[in-house]
């Protein structure tokens, strides 16, 4: 049985691996949420999908289960107030640790995600394949892969399309969405991207790139 507290010592015994980093990248350009600990620098992350999407988040509780104390959770909304309905989700948490601080001070500034200046060097492939996996959308009928970057300003969005195209060779443009801003990826692009990611994204989420 895992402790639910951890000492100082223990809490420094954590380290990230190269290829943990670079999936981290990723979703933090996604879903993943991070809170920091007042007066330190030990950084909570967490993980939460839609129940619909539980077998892609008990893939990423197999990644970094051993950070954390407990597993992962159902949690009800409160009815929707329109429809009555109530919207389930499956999350985790990670222990409050200093290994998680370096990633957290690139995508936070005062408690709030922005996209940092050198993402360029922080994006891999394996990091743009759980980013789809987290905010992507396949457009069947135009074969398209479509970003939701509605949360980031239009220079974040348009730094983001700088890093797909010139790092990646991907074909993108930015498209009005709700108020914010999304990231199209062109279907002349789409063969590219699926031959990039097809072996390194999880296996439930390929349908996100069309496969």
């Amino acid at each position: 049985m895992k402790k639910n507290y951890l000492t100082k010592v223990e809490r420094l015994q954590f380290s990230l691996s190269q290829e943990e980093k670079e999936t981290l990248t990723g979703l933090f350009l996604g879903d993943l949420s991070a809170q920091k600990r007042s007066q330190t620098e030990n950084i909570t992350l967490r993980f939460r999908q839609g129940t619909v999407h539980e077998a892609y988040l008990l893939h990423l509780y197999e990644l970094f289960k051993a950070f954390c104390s407990a597993s992962p959770k159902v949690e009800n909304s409160k009815p929707d107030k329109r429809t009555g309905k109530v919207y389930s989700a499956i999350f985790f948490n990670t222990y409050a640790l200093p290994c998680f601080a370096e990633l957290y001070n690139l995508f936070y500034v005062n408690g709030k995600k922005l996209i940092p200046s050198n993402i360029g060097d922080l994006l891999a492939p394996l990091g743009l394949a759980f980013w789809i996996a987290d905010d992507g959308h396949f457009d069947d009928r135009d074969r398209v892969v479509y970003l939701s970057t509605n949360s980031f300003s239009l220079v974040e969005v348009q730094l983001l399309v700088s890093v797909l195209t010139d790092k990646f060779g991907l074909k993108c443009t930015i498209n009005k969405n709700n108020g914010g801003f999304r990231i199209r990826i062109a279907s002349k692009s789409l063969t590219d991207l699926q031959n990039l990611l097809k072996n390194i994204m999880p296996p439930m989420m390929l349908y996100k790139i069309g496969l």
